[in-house]
């Protein structure tokens, strides 16, 4: 029962031999709007970028070349109801705000190949420090200036065998996960000359806090900054982490779910859930590895919610903003040991059922009056079932896609596994000791539990 990977598979290339052939900027193919866009309070704290890699195996009829062009067109095409992708980032000249200036400046695209064959990349689960090679964001030779980032890069590389990636990498305040599923599946239509299967709702003030705000909750999930700095923005910090891969399968998570059930008579409002239960594992296993373990130190975990249907009215389901707010759930670490799992396991969910319209409405608040940010023990974030490999292009559905990821101890990802689609991968990230605790604990339970 669960499984874990190696640290670097041997067979893992370190680097990629990427050669680059040209780089462009696409333009909307038709005049679009000049506007400012609203960056919501959710927005404006992600102003970051998010690299994911998607690669196609051979496919005769749609050769990489073939593919190169069918996007500059389509990308053209796209820019005109997502008039913002095209645009930049500026502060308001009045309030000195974060947002979108839909000027039409473009995207870039290059185009590139690699001396390696796709199966020679090795595992395409293995988040590969080298998929980096296959986004760039040089601006050489585009006569830009590189103060001046676009919000979107596109990136195809061709492999020997005739396959190739497509890396994109999107700044953060222009989508979630769940909006940009739907971007891809509106640009695979418009590669397959189709209409949009869902227009795109660009409208963020939506979302914009009340007049005047007021918080009716606390929010400990939220960390309050000074109103001197500026919009905050996550980075990674290099440390010396080992990095393993834990794998569910189906029916690890069916066992899991099992162990979750509440004894006869006691009754809980939080559903069994895949997520649910991995979630209360990863969060058990990530606390008791810490070096502070006290049974009195508390823990909190966060993680993502879509509020679209929690609010009321309920969010458009096309809205391209950030429609996610953190959730958390705290617990002392000698609750996390011994107590039964489906306590565990409500909790996690009553992170999720606390998040109702009044609850996100008074964390939109929070952020316009501290611009704060999540604050936990570590974030868990889930691409598990976002559906990216699942996109019709023309071309044919990935073989795998996946985030390009860089280590960091307070991130913990879930992501599909490539063979089981119904498991799950668990990425972690930790010094060698509490890695070797988290290993311990992950298997000790699975087995003993």
């Amino acid at each position: 029962m669960g499984t874990i990977s190696k640290e670097t598979p041997p067979e893992l290339l370190q680097d990629l031999k990427v050669t680059f052939q040209s780089t462009s900027l696409i333009l909307p193919s038709q005049e679009t709007k000049t506007q400012s866009i609203f960056l919501s309070n959710i927005d404006r704290i992600l102003n970051f970028h998010v690299e994911t890699v998607h690669f196609f195996p051979f496919n005769k009829d749609f050769p990489p070349e073939i593919v190169v062009e069918m996007l500059k067109k389509t990308l053209a095409e796209i820019l005109v109801p997502y008039d913002f992708l095209a645009g930049r980032l500026r502060a308001n000249p009045e309030t000195g705000r974060l947002e979108i200036d839909c000027n039409g400046a473009g995207i870039v695209f290059s185009v590139a190949s690699s001396e390696y064959a796709l199966d020679d990349v090795g595992d395409l689960v293995y988040p590969n420090p080298a998929f980096g090679q296959l986004i760039s964001k040089s601006m050489d030779n585009l006569g830009q200036d590189n103060q001046d980032e676009p919000l979107c890069f596109f990136q195809i590389t061709s492999f020997k065998c005739g396959g190739f990636a497509m890396g994109i990498s999107t700044n953060h305040t222009n989508f979630d996960g769940l909006a940009f599923k739907i971007f891809l599946d509106n640009l695979a239509a418009l590669a397959a000359a189709k209409p949009l299967p869902v227009a795109p709702f660009n409208d963020r003030k939506i979302l914009a806090a009340r007049s005047p705000p007021h918080v009716d909750f606390p929010h400990h999930e939220l960390l309050k900054l000074e109103h001197s700095c500026p919009d905050p923005v996550f980075e990674a910090t290099p440390e010396d982490l080992d990095f393993k891969i834990f794998r569910l399968t189906s029916d690890d998570i069916s066992d899991l779910k099992e162990k979750a059930k509440a004894p006869s008579g006691t009754h809980i409002e939080t559903r069994i859930t895949g997520f649910n239960v991995v979630t209360a594992l990863v969060w058990r296993c990530k606390a008791l590895s810490s070096s502070d373990n006290t049974s009195d130190r508390i823990s909190k975990m966060l993680y993502a919610v879509d509020i679209r249907r929690r609010l009321n009215p309920p969010l458009p389901r096309s809205y391209t903003g950030n429609g996610v707010l953190t959730a958390y759930a705290m617990a002392k670490c000698g609750e996390l040991e011994e107590a039964p799992f489906w306590k565990l396991v409500e909790k996690v969910g009553e992170a999720a059922t606390r998040m109702t319209d009044e609850y996100a409405r008074s964390a939109i608040d929070w952020g316009e009056i501290y611009r704060g940010i999540p604050h936990g023990e570590f974030l868990l974030t889930s691409w598990w079932k976002l559906g990216f490999e699942e996109v019709d292009y023309p071309w044919g559905r990935p073989r795998y896609s996946c985030p390009v990821v860089y280590r960091r101890k307070d991130i913990i990802l879930l992501f599909p596994d490539i063979e089981n689609r119904s498991g799950v991968n668990v990425l972690v990230a930790l010094p060698e000791e509490e890695m070797m605790r988290f290993q311990s604990q992950f298997h000790k339970f699975l087995a003993n539990y």
